[in-house]
């Protein structure tokens, strides 16, 4: 087995020398070729400050030296009720309780807010939080998409591998390599399986007319999602001709391509480890012993019924259906792989065309021996199944397909990366033979090039989206495009830093849940979280408004708005109704009244607990989001989201007023006040607590006396949900 530290995996001959490099490529100009983002990131030296006394950690350092050099000075320190507020939603993505409130409030020793990270990190729910930034970037759904939409039924195992990964802080590497090359590396391991259908995430066609088509629709997704998601460069637009922006020809594509070309695509791939699997072949070889005899008969019975069958189709396909059915799978042309597949389909005999076509007698028989067979389903054994890659070791040839067209292909290219990144990567590789049987080991080169320090995209990437998630916006604004036309980062030496921080390997003196590597993303979150960048007020001062409106150097907080899953998960987590069962197959919450006509695509769970689970398990449908969650912009998952919009419309007032789920709530926390608190005072003091984290001011208070004189308390707690400060942070 290959294991993840040998760097040297292996690499197609078409690596020993530079001959993939055509010899026609663009030439492009200076300012495309000496794009900062080409440069691998050096560590630089922390820049001196005037106001050493504000800096916490490296992270402040080079944001002050930009705000001092601008003449701005940072905001103040955020109140200890926002900041906790704060926190706890950035990592967990649940509301503080009044405990937590208070426990941090009244805790003033050196360490105290340390000690909130901390818990916050190692919570279960923070794989539920960050899990779901991963799965915006994965295009992550549970149904297939297009007219029919049809149910993936273990699209859920990759979710839940992601959580998990979060949670056990997994290294980015080992995270990248599994999706990308999980089969290959640990082929005997169930999560690494499981971790490939990252690449057959996107909608899928399933009744597509060509066959080959949609395998090549695929093949272009999983291309354009794995260059988004980990180099943060939009390949996709070299499908049909040279990039009009990036340095990336059309031959860059396809050799990306070539990389995945090999993969087959598997929907039921069995997702065991080696003792398991001992197991479980054990268990079918005492079925089949018990059942051989009754199989016998009932396959002796059914063959000359399915050859009668086969026959007369058969005799009924047109020329070129049977010449291509009947052509080795090897040698089949584009069409007439198209044809096969068609063939194939009209050739399938289902089990009603079979019972149709046998007589009386035999019918009875057939029932009789499946009764028989039922009486075993107890003893037949079952493993569990996920969409994941899986390769035969196989090596199709890839060509240029001229317009994109698969119909139309051009000149034969190899795997390779994208000419612009290859100036630090053509030495020789050293060549190891792979061990693993039936794999090219494309997508392992492919993984662990990726994965090199010396690659100049890889660590930027994912640092600047853990950054864009807890300060609001990137260093680099366009998270997913670090090429010539995106934005360029605001602190190139911060973005370095972090970069080459997050590769670094760790100290002995490191915390760390996983030891004795690098890429933690948990130490980058304590790293922002400790800083005193992060922990200052959203309040600016009006000479810092005037000379940093936008807050490009981070001379404050960004307020933000909650995302729509967490705001269902507030007010399931503030009525007291909140299950915090974690994992499974995704539930269906009840669809709201005026959600009329969809009822036979959403068929509500029996379970009733299932309901009120977190809205990372709500069965994600592309064709049908959850109506709470869609107004609040969920993106669309037929393709990769960096960053979600946050847009400001009627249909979220309208929601947040009268959706039954608030409506609800609102009276779960009614019930949970008038047990909770005595009077009219303490109901409005903990109502504030609990959904906004703070006490009422003297006015609030006041209002609140008046407005509970007139309606009842689900009332107040229905307005309190309306109040802007329950769906912002500060």
């Amino acid at each position: 087995m290959i294991r993840s530290h040998l760097l040297c995996v292996t690499l197609l001959t078409i690596f020993a020398h530079p001959s993939w490099l055509r010899a026609d490529e663009p030439v492009w100009s200076a300012d495309k070729k000496n794009h900062w983002a080409w440069k691998a990131p050096v560590r630089p030296v922390l820049p001196p400050v005037k106001n050493a006394g504000w800096v916490r950690n490296p992270i402040d350092a080079f944001i002050l030296a930009k705000l001092e050099a601008a003449t701005l000075t940072p905001a103040a320190p955020a109140s200890r009720p926002h900041l906790i507020r704060r926190v706890t939603f950035d990592l967990i993505g649940l509301p503080p309780t009044p405990a937590e409130i208070d426990a941090f409030v009244n805790d003033r020793s050196e360490g105290a807010w340390a000690k909130v990270v901390d818990r916050l990190l190692a919570s279960p729910h923070y794989g539920e939080r960050w899990g779901r930034h991963w799965l915006d970037l994965a295009r992550f759904a549970e149904s297939n998409g297009y007219e029919y939409d049809e149910p993936r039924p273990n699209a859920w195992r990759y979710r839940d591998y992601v959580i998990a990964a979060f949670n056990a802080d997994k290294p980015y590497d080992r995270f990248l390599q599994e999706q990308l090359a999980g089969d290959e590396l640990w082929p005997d391991e169930p999560q690494a399986l499981i971790a490939t259908g990252f690449n057959l995430l996107g909608p899928d066609m399933t009744d597509a007319a060509s066959q080959a088509q949609r395998r090549q629709n695929t093949l272009d997704d999983m291309t354009d999602t794995a260059s988004l998601a980990f180099l943060g460069l939009t390949v996709g637009c070299a499908r049909c001709h040279n990039h009009k922006f990036e340095p990336i020809s059309q031959s860059d594509y396809f050799r990306l391509q070539a990389f995945f070309t090999p993969a087959e695509y598997r929907r039921d791939l069995p997702v065991i480890d080696a003792a398991q699997k001992t197991i479980y072949e054990q268990k079918l070889k005492e079925y089949h012993s018990l059942t051989a005899a009754t199989r016998s008969s009932l396959e002796s019975l059914e063959a000359p019924y399915r050859k009668k069958l086969f026959d007369a189709r058969f005799a009924r396909l047109s020329d070129s259906l049977r010449t291509a059915y009947q052509t080795p799978e090897a040698e089949r042309t584009v069409a007439q792989k198209d044809a096969a597949n068609q063939a194939t389909r009209q050739l399938t005999i289902n089990i009603k065309d079979l019972a149709a076509a046998m007589n009386n007698d035999d019918k009875a028989n057939r029932e009789r021996l499946l009764a028989e067979l039922k009486k075993f389903d107890a003893q037949k054994p079952t493993v569990p199944t996920a969409m994941a890659l899986q390769e035969s070791g196989k090596a199709p040839k890839t060509f240029v397909l001229r317009r994109g067209e698969l119909r139309n292909p051009g000149e034969e290219v190899h795997a390779g990366w994208p000419t612009i990144l290859s100036a630090d990567f053509r030495q020789e590789p050293a060549s190891v033979k792979s061990p693993i049987p039936k794999t090219t080991g494309r997508r392992s080169a492919l993984a662990h090039w990726l994965t090199s320090p010396e690659h100049p995209l890889t660590a930027r990437v994912m640092v600047n989206r853990l950054w864009q998630h807890h300060f609001g916006r990137g260093i680099v604004a366009t998270a997913s495009d670090f090429g010539v036309r995106g934005q360029p980062p605001t602190h190139p030496e911060l973005l370095d830093w972090l970069a080459c921080e997050f590769m670094q390997p760790t100290k002995p003196q490191d915390k760390r849940s996983v030891p004795g590597g690098s890429w933690s993303m948990k130490h980058l979150h304590r790293l922002m979280l400790l800083s005193a960048t992060y922990q200052q007020a959203t309040t600016a001062s009006p000479q810092t408004l005037k000379l940093d409106l936008e807050n490009v150097h981070f001379s404050r907080m960004n307020r933000s708005r909650l995302e729509g899953e967490i705001i269902r998960d507030s007010l399931l987590a503030v009525s007291g109704r909140l299950n915090v069962k974690m994992g499974g197959p995704g539930v269906f919450p009840p669809l709201p009244p005026e959600a009329t006509g969809v009822g036979n695509q959403w068929k509500a769970s029996p379970d009733a607990a299932d309901h009120v689970r977190r809205s990372v398990y709500i069965f994600a449908k592309r064709n049908l989001r959850f109506p709470f969650l869609e107004p609040f912009d969920v993106p669309d998952s037929n393709q990769s989201c960096p960053q979600r919009e946050r847009s400001t419309t009627a249909p979220q007032a309208l929601v947040l007023l009268n959706s039954s789920d608030v409506v609800t709530a609102a009276k779960g926390l009614a019930t949970r006040l008038e047990k909770d608190a005595r009077d009219t005072d303490e109901h409005v003091a903990l109502a504030y607590r609990l959904t906004m984290g703070r006490a009422p001011t003297d006015a609030e208070l006041q209002l609140s006396r008046e407005f509970l004189g007139a309606a009842p308390l689900h009332e107040f707690c229905r307005a309190l949900f309306n109040v802007n400060e329950f769906v912002y942070l500060d």
